[in-house]
């Protein structure tokens, strides 16, 4: 008898291990769930053209470039920080609504909207090639020696700059489920912080498995910008000056620019 009560309890002791442990794949999703918050503060304020329909935003050479869309009115700017105006720019034919713009090893890439074209320049702004590419283009950027591309969709595409030939995918998942909307792009240290179209978020994301790992809210921001200019839609434009270490945020038709630094 004492037996048998010894194997008892040592069952029932079994039972109570296992009941307190995490079944198969819950370690795994709670890990993925620990989405910190980023927190930032405003350096400074800078004006901004509202005219400027902002799809990509590159901070280069101590220089300020940006890219802009809409039929008739896409181009390609380099702008003036301090007053927010424009000291060089082209335009893009009527027919491409421009996106996302990056710069690798001197070179200004630009892609365009449903045109499936990308377009490479000096940073003079001198034209001096095209490529294909078999997707919509939205955000743009590089890890210094691919070119990373949204499409609007929750996957980054990482793209042979010469040629353009796909090189791979990844899906983007936000506490362990797939992402949406994954729009202007830039790439700092590492991780990749795209802008999330219709939403006031930026994610911050491990691009070596498409792990958002925090989120950082512009709402404030954007409301800011649209106390003064009611046209001012989504935030959308993220550069970084990886001299002093600070971002610089915008939005479509927005009035302001605004330089800051984010901490978790």
């Amino acid at each position: 008898m004492k037996h048998f009560s010894k194997l008892l309890g040592g069952f029932v002791g079994l039972l109570l291990i296992q009941s307190c442990q995490p079944k198969a794949g819950e370690e795994e999703q709670q890990s993925v769930q620990n989405v910190l918050p980023l927190n930032f503060s405003v350096v400074a304020t800078y004006p901004h053209d509202t005219t400027s329909y902002t799809q990509g935003l590159q901070f280069a050479n101590g220089s300020l470039y940006e890219g802009t869309g809409q039929y008739g009115s896409s181009r390609l700017i380099l702008t003036n920080l301090k007053d927010g105006k424009s000291l060089k720019s082209i335009k893009l034919d009527q027919d491409y609504f421009g996106e996302g713009i990056t710069i690798l090893k001197d070179t200004i890439y630009q892609l365009t909207w449903r045109e499936n074209k990308v377009f490479q320049y000096t940073l003079d702004f001198k034209k001096i090639g095209e490529f294909s590419v078999d997707k919509e283009g939205w955000g743009l950027t590089n890890n210094g020696q691919d070119l990373i591309l949204t499409n609007g969709s929750g996957e980054v595409f990482f793209y042979n700059p010469n040629g353009m030939q796909l090189i791979k995918s990844q899906l983007v998942t936000e506490n362990g489920s797939p992402t949406y909307n994954l729009n202007e792009l830039e790439y700092v240290d590492g991780y990749l912080y795209a802008n999330q179209y219709t939403t006031p978020y930026i994610l911050k994301i491990d691009p070596s498995n498409g792990v958002v790992v925090a989120k950082l809210d512009l709402s404030t921001l954007w409301e800011q910008a649209r106390q003064l200019y009611n046209g001012a839609e989504v935030p959308n434009g993220i550069a970084y000056n990886a001299n002093t270490k600070r971002f610089y945020v915008t939005g479509k038709w927005w009035p302001l620019l605004f330089e800051i630094t984010m901490g978790q």
